[in-house]
């Protein structure tokens, strides 16, 4: 089976700048991580690998520092990584990052299944992965809890629908983004970390891409815009009250009056 998943590198720190020109995170010299989501879905392609055999490839988008990641997704089992890195691409929002990553899926192949975890801790969109199917056009299944069983030419699932959790069957090739707590995430291997360190990561640019038209990437191919970022306001006021049940009522109902929440 051919498998391919999609991570990528966030801040591992709340404390990162904003641009003040372009509204877009500042991320050169910043520690990063991998998304906290796409360990559950490498975990999960790991689990499909051990039962079904085949090749387990990851993709990611972001400047070359994002390289760390792939490293990271060698230690923990994939056989195959590939960067989608170019200045064009900076500034994207979440339609033109679909682009670019579906661009990206193109040129590594056909794949039996994709991978993706629910959302990213940076953006929070989810939906990156069904974007990416539909500009793949495949079928697609966002929010899965759990891999009930994988067929021959399809895969049933089970996932969450808010108020309700159903079951689904899809066919191949097809996209699924999966829930935290679907398979616990190993740690990566020392072991794998010393036999892959000299392990090739392609490198794909716009140049590589079928579709080159510079207006459909980064800043020029996105339609929304970022008005403002900005860190969250601290608070540390405090009041503390004494009396009755019923003095401290009456203050409470005058306070959420003056703050305008009732």
């Amino acid at each position: 089976m051919e498998i391919l998943v999609c991570i990528k590198q966030v801040p591992g720190t709340s404390k990162v700048e904003v641009d003040s020109v372009t509204g877009v995170l500042k991320r050169d010299g910043v520690d990063s991580k991998m998304n906290p989501y796409d360990l559950y879905a490498l975990e999960t392609a790991l689990r499909i690998k051990e039962q079904q055999g085949g090749v387990i490839k990851v993709i990611t988008m972001g400047p070359p520092q994002a390289k760390e990641v792939i490293r990271e997704a060698y230690m923990m089992g994939a056989d195959e990584g590939a960067l989608v890195t170019d200045r064009k691409f900076a500034g994207a929002d979440v339609l033109a990052t679909s682009y670019t990553l579906s661009q990206g899926v193109r040129k590594m192949g056909k794949f039996d299944l994709i991978l993706c975890g629910k959302q990213t801790t940076d953006g929070d969109t989810a939906q990156v992965g069904p974007e990416m199917a539909e500009y793949l056009s495949i079928p697609h299944i966002a929010n899965v809890l759990k891999i009930i069983e994988i067929k021959a030419s399809s895969v049933i699932v089970e996932m969450d629908m808010a108020n309700t959790v159903e079951v689904a069957e899809i066919q191949f090739p097809c996209l699924l983004t999966v829930e935290k707590n679907i398979f616990q995430p190993r740690l990566p291997s020392y072991r794998k970390k010393l036999g892959t360190k000299d392990r090739e990561i392609k490198i794909i640019t716009l140049n590589d891409f079928e579709d080159r038209d510079e207006k459909k990437y980064g800043l020029s191919g996105s339609p929304t815009q970022v008005e403002r970022i900005f860190p969250p306001s601290v608070n540390n006021d405090r009041e503390t009250w004494t009396g009755s049940g019923a003095e401290l009522s009456v203050k409470m109902a005058t306070k959420l009056k003056e703050l305008k929440f009732i």
